[in-house]
């Protein structure tokens, strides 16, 4: 007997059809005109399908739907939106302007997790968080970017306490079908599928898209029917346990990432990885290299060096993946073997010490090898880096040792409240969301009057106490609180109080004491709040 399953959802009015495109775009993500468009349909469904448009136009009542249909000052309100967007993906951007010549080349920019938005939970932390603001920022400059990642059916977990106050975690399920995301096809509107050889079996490798304003993102995933269950888990969890799901996910990440770019026309002039995980990704495109041209191993790992670049995160080698020869063997020998590579080659330029016949490999390192230019994130983190790896280039000075830095920044509009965007545009001009680097602007920040800037700081306090009660209060409910202990989280925290968190987890390279490190310090902060 077969199952199929199938999905019921309402049926959009025509007159509403650019609300489905305005969701497919996460251009809204950083627009707050368009965010007010999907909340104005159903302010509590809006919350409860995780802001998700996808998903509320998917519940939303249809007599709700053939209503807002009829309203002109919704449709007025869409159609500004709609607008909006088709300006955005037309007008010329600075690329276009500054550097016409980059022409049709792209840059591929592989990682293994992407924090575009909650409604896309495919992250778990900073590195995706980064990967995320990279493509928002890129879009915005018009930058010619692909971004390739993996499609996790589970992404970050969710943490609750038990009624003994014990922490647990539990992993949702992604709903794909109800996500940003649309299958990739050809041009016989087949889906985009390739295959590659992973623990000596074929797996089949599945693309999809999410649009992140002008930049495409391809998702891989491998929960397709014709895979074995083993295989189809391979892009199940997020960071999966266990060293031989790891090497997996990363060979479907690296080799598979190349293999669909290649199926869709996209031969990348550069391939950055955004940590280690990827770095397979220069064995595949050495295979290419090796296949066209007819060139030797050592050629062509210097022709895919030149295009490519490496960006390390983390500055402790307990961050760092590495894979023993036995498990390099297991999961990728045949894929070795037939590209003409093999483990010898591979080993060697993914140990620190090549002639260490015993040690592993580090995927850093390998990406570190297969790299034309390789940077840390932060001028100390560069530091830390070319001592960290100094072993990678013998001989050569600390300080010579070729790591640089680029330090993290950020996509501005995703982290700047309404609040403040509001003050930033009527004191600064509309300039300040594309000239981030105009110091004759920014110096207008002064000319703020300090009572609006306090006030839009109490109304952002005021909503972050406001959350936080409610979160607690449905905490407790879930725990069977009594209606007492319910009361007491009405009061929490004082907005008028100085109020300090600490968003990290509590790793040692995080850093966590730090606020400790200058206690007069601290004691003025506190005394004169």
């Amino acid at each position: 007997m077969q199952i199929r399953t199938f999905s019921v959802i309402p049926r959009l009015p025509e007159r509403l059809a650019p609300l489905l495109e305005i969701a497919q775009n996460l251009w809204w993500v950083w627009n707050p005109e368009a965010v007010d468009l999907f909340r104005r349909i159903d302010h509590d469904l809006w919350s409860s399908a995780g802001h998700n448009p996808v998903a509320l136009l998917g519940q939303v009542d249809q007599a709700r739907l053939e209503a807002l249909a009829r309203d002109p000052v919704f449709l007025a309100h869409m159609d500004r939106v709609a607008q909006a967007l088709g300006r955005y993906l037309t007008m010329p951007t600075w690329a276009s302007q500054a550097h016409p010549e980059f022409g049709d080349a792209r840059i591929a920019y592989f990682s293994m997790e992407f924090g575009i938005h909650e409604c896309l939970p495919i992250y778990a932390g900073g590195l995706g968080v980064l990967a995320g603001d990279h493509l928002k920022s890129a879009s915005e400059l018009g930058l010619p970017f692909v971004g390739v990642g993996l499609l996790y059916r589970q992404g970050y977990f969710h943490q609750y306490l038990t009624h003994d106050g014990w922490q647990q975690e539990v992993y949702p399920e992604n709903d794909v079908y109800n996500m940003p995301l649309r299958p990739v096809r050809g041009a016989d509107g087949a889906p985009v599928e390739v295959e590659v050889r992973v623990s000596g079996r074929p797996v089949r490798i599945r693309a999809w898209r999410a649009q992140v304003g002008r930049i495409p993102l391809y998702l891989l995933d491998t929960n397709l029917e014709a895979n074995a269950p083993a295989d189809r888990a391979i892009t199940y969890q997020l960071y999966a346990p266990g060293a031989g799901m790891r090497i997996r996910q990363e060979i479907v990440l690296g080799v598979g990432g190349v293999r669909v770019l290649q199926a869709l026309g996209i031969e990348p002039a550069v391939c950055h990885m955004n940590e280690g995980h990827s770095a397979f990704l220069g064995l595949e495109r050495i295979r290419q290299v090796m296949e066209r041209t007819g060139l030797s191993f050592p050629e062509a790992l210097e022709a895919v060096r030149v295009g490519s670049v490496f960006t390390t995160h983390t500055p402790v080698p307990a961050g760092i993946d590495l894979f023993s020869p036995a498990e390099l063997e297991e999961h990728l020998g045949d894929y070795l073997r037939e590209s003409g590579i093999g483990v010898e080659n591979l080993l060697s330029l993914g140990r620190e010490r090549p002639d260490d016949p015993n040690a592993a490999l580090s995927m850093a390192v390998l990406a570190l090898r297969l790299s034309g230019h390789r940077n840390g994130v932060s001028r100390l983190h560069g530091r830390v880096s070319r001592r960290m790896w100094a072993g990678v280039w013998p001989g050569i000075p600390e300080e010579e040792v070729p790591i640089g830095h680029v330090t993290n920044g950020i996509h501005v509009r995703s982290w700047l409240s309404d609040e403040m965007a509001r003050l930033f545009d009527r004191y600064l001009g509309p300039s300040w969301v594309d000239e981030p680097l105009n110091q004759a602007m920014w110096k207008r920040v002064h000319d703020i009057p300090d009572n609006e800037l306090w006030r839009a700081q109490e109304r952002l306090k005021e909503r972050l106490v406001g959350f936080v009660r409610r979160r607690l209060r449905t905490q407790l409910e879930r725990r069977g609180a009594r209606p007492d202990e319910l009361r007491t989280a009405e009061e929490v925290l004082d907005p008028e109080a100085l109020t300090i968190g600490f968003a990290r987890r509590f790793a040692t390279y995080k850093r966590g004491i730090l606020l400790f490190r200058d206690p007069e310090r601290l004691a003025r902060i506190l005394n004169h709040a």
